[in-house]
């Protein structure tokens, strides 16, 4: 059987969601790493938009973390990773989004963010986006350790590598998850501990250092969106 072949980022948390998957789901994968500040010529045929990840999966080609992430659940359905329930898959997906358009937008703006009272402005943002996650999220959808309830989801995995990289504001913003977000907190410390975390998860030395220009301005003209792979 050919493997599935996922092209890949150290850095980069999208491609971290889709490695994330392959390792629960115990499937056999390649993975070649590309280096986003100096791409190869040929990664072009390989990534429309020429980002990571990107998955081959025999004759077909993936892209885009959640979409990826989404056509491997149902190419590879066991462990299930979505509700079988049509209700809840759809609320598993709204939450997905959620961390699409609205968290990773709110954080990656704070970080950038250089002017003080702009950037504090920002900062109260991302605190109502997590506490809209504890109370809206995982308060009223689970009764278990993970988004969905007693077992692993998609949701989880949408979320978790952007929780690894919050030691970057903790760093330079001196910002942390709320207190009055104790569903939120535990949630971060029952995925830092699964196996597929800890196979691939870097030190926070490593985030702090690759996002440096990023929180110091010295990467002007770089939008939220290119910075996330960084």
């Amino acid at each position: 059987m050919t493997k599935v072949k996922i092209y890949s980022a150290q850095a980069c948390p999208y491609a971290q969601r889709t490695r994330l998957l392959l390792l629960e789901k115990g499937v056999d994968f390649e993975l070649i790493e590309i280096d986003l500040a100096n791409k190869p010529d040929w990664f072009e045929d390989v990534s429309p938009y020429s980002k990571v990840p990107v998955v081959v999966d025999g004759d077909t080609r993936v892209y885009e973390s959640s979409i990826i992430n989404e056509y491997l659940e149902e190419a590879y359905p066991e462990p299930a990773l979505m509700p079988s329930d049509p209700g809840r898959r759809a609320l598993a997906r709204i939450w997905i989004d959620y961390a699409n358009v609205k968290y990773t937008p709110s954080i990656y703006k704070f970080l950038m963010e250089q002017d003080d009272e702009a950037r504090e402005s920002l900062r109260a943002d991302a605190v109502a986006v997590l506490r809209f996650m504890e109370t809206e999220g995982l308060a009223k959808l689970s009764d278990g350790p993970y988004w969905m309830g007693e077992e692993l989801s998609l949701v989880d995995l949408a979320y978790y590598p952007f929780f690894e990289r919050l030691c970057v504001l903790e760093h330079y913003r001196d910002f942390a998850i709320p207190e009055d977000c104790p569903r939120l907190k535990a949630w971060v410390e029952t995925m830092r501990f699964r196996p597929s975390v800890k196979e691939i998860e870097n030190p926070p030395d490593y985030y702090i250092e690759r996002y440096a220009r990023y929180a110091s301005g010295k990467a002007a003209g770089i939008t939220a969106r290119e910075m996330k792979s960084a």
